[in-house]
């Protein structure tokens, strides 16, 4: 027997299941019901890990949405977008938290497509608790994108797999320049 026909008998017996790694799931609870997201810790392993880290360790016990973008509540944004973000929102706080790499999505080939999960930043390299959903498609937020002037964009890793329709009651609420009037308490966040 050939050795590339022995090759494609193993490769239907084992599957290419075999060869796939089973992402991680979070599932967060808000009094608007559930938000359930995988983490892609294949694609986007610092930024995924980091996050993991922060929700294994607790970090992220008293976490919010806090603010909301939407087409209209941004208008001095030439390049608008549709999010909810959500995380400690105490600087205070933030501040100690040390900050890890940029994965751009140049690099991990993840996109902010509709209910991609990503971090959110000031410079490249200053992510560390702060984190958005996105509502449709914001491709102005990868790489080259024009949303931050540095053109890095952020970094995506993982996305909102049940819970979309919770999503969009958030991005709904009464906000003051971006920031919710009540923010929305996360109130239990874990890995399923």
């Amino acid at each position: 027997m050939k050795a590339s026909t022995i090759f494609s008998i193993m490769y239907i017996l084992i599957g290419h299941t075999g060869f796939s790694q089973k992402l991680p799931t979070v599932k967060m609870e808000t009094s608007f019901g559930k938000i359930v997201c995988e983490i892609d810790t294949v694609h986007a392993p610092v930024t995924a890990k980091n996050f993991l880290k922060h929700l294994k360790n607790g970090t992220f016990e008293n976490a919010l949405f806090y603010r909301v973008v939407r087409q209209d509540n941004q208008p001095k944004s030439k390049v608008k977008i549709e999010v909810i973000q959500g995380g400690l929102y105490d600087d205070k706080i933030i501040d100690k938290i040390k900050p890890i790499a940029h994965e751009t999505t140049a690099v991990t080939r993840l996109k902010h497509t509709d209910g991609a999960l990503s971090m959110a930043r000031n410079e490249p390299g200053t992510a560390s608790t702060e984190f958005f959903i996105c509502v449709g498609n914001q491709p102005s937020l990868d790489f080259g994108g024009m949303r931050n002037s540095d053109g890095q964009g952020f970094a995506v890793f993982g996305r909102v797999i049940s819970g979309m329709e919770v999503v969009h009651k958030i991005q709904q609420l009464n906000d003051t320049s971006q920031y919710l009037i009540e923010p929305v308490k996360i109130q239990k966040m874990e890995i399923q």
